[in-house]
C-alpha cells in the first residue's frame, strides 16, 4: 500500500506537501529563536543551551534536539527525493520542447528547482559553519553561539551566502505553501487569493526575520 502511494504522482506530491509543512513549522520556530540575539549575548547563549536540555529529566541531554534533527533530515530527504522524481517524470512526459516559449508560471514557480538546490547547499554550509565549526571563520567556540554568529556575519561571504539563501527560501515558501495547500485539498477557487496572500506574508516575514540577524551584525546593532 505504502509503495503504491509512493509510486503515484499524487503520493509524491503529498509527501512533498507534508514534509514541506514540517520544515516550515521548524523555520518559524527557528526564526523566533534567532531573533533572541537582539536581546544580548547572555539571552542568546542561554536559549542555545536550553535547546539541549529540553525534556529533561525524562529526555537525556540533547536527546530532544537530536530527535528534531532526525525528523528534519527525514523531511528534507523526502522533500528533495519527491521533487527530483516528479521533475524527472514531468520531463519524460514532455520530451520535446514547446514550440512557443511563453512561460505562464510565476518567477517563484520557475525558480523552485534552483531555489531547492541553493537551499540544499546552504544547509550543508550552515551546519559546517555554526554546528560543527568546520568552515567557521576565526575559530569556532563551543558553547558560545552568540560569538560564533557574530564571527560568521562579520565576513562578507558569510553575509552573501546567508542573504542569497534566505531570498531563495522566501521564493520557495511563497510558491510551496500555496502548492501544499492545493495538494492537501485545503485550496479552492474561493480560497485561492487568501492562500496566496498568506503564503506571501509568511515568505516575507520569514525572509525579513532571518535576514535581520546578519543585517544586525553588519550595522553594529549586534556585536
Amino acid at each position: 500500500m505504502a509503495r503504491t502511494v509512493w509510486d503515484s504522482s499524487v503520493g509524491k506530491k503529498t509527501v512533498m506537501a507534508v514534509s514541506g509543512l514540517i520544515m516550515l513549522l521548524y523555520l518559524v520556530v527557528h526564526m523566533i529563536g534567532n531573533l533572541k540575539i537582539f536581546f544580548g549575548e547572555d539571552e542568546f547563549d542561554h536559549y542555545a543551551h536550553w535547546l539541549r536540555t529540553v525534556g529533561e529529566p525524562f529526555m537525556h541531554y540533547e536527546w530532544t534536539l537530536w530527535l528534531v534533527r532526525v525528523v528534519l533530515v527525514v523531511a528534507v530527504v523526502a522533500h528533495a527525493t519527491s521533487a527530483y522524481q516528479l521533475s524527472r517524470r514531468d520531463i519524460k512526459a514532455r520530451p520535446s520542447k514547446y514550440a512557443h516559449k511563453k512561460p505562464r508560471a510565476s518567477y517563484a514557480t520557475r525558480t523552485m528547482r534552483w531555489g531547492g538546490i541553493i537551499l540544499g547547499l546552504f544547509i550543508v554550509w550552515h551546519i559546517l559553519d555554526l554546528t560543527t565549526g568546520t568552515v567557521h571563520p576565526g575559530g569556532f567556540q563551543e558553547g558560545h553561539p552568540y560569538q560564533n554568529v557574530v564571527d560568521t556575519f562579520s565576513t562578507w561571504y558569510g553575509n552573501v551566502v546567508y542573504i542569497v539563501a534566505m531570498l531563495a527560501l522566501g521564493l520557495h515558501i511563497r510558491h510551496g505553501f500555496w502548492s501544499a495547500a492545493q495538494t492537501l485539498g485545503v485550496g479552492s477557487r474561493a480560497r485561492d487569493r487568501a492562500l496566496k496572500t498568506v503564503a506571501g506574508v509568511l515568505a516575507l516575514l520569514l525572509t525579513a526575520g532571518f535576514i535581520a540577524v546578519p543585517v544586525g551584525v553588519m550595522t553594529g546593532v549586534v556585536s
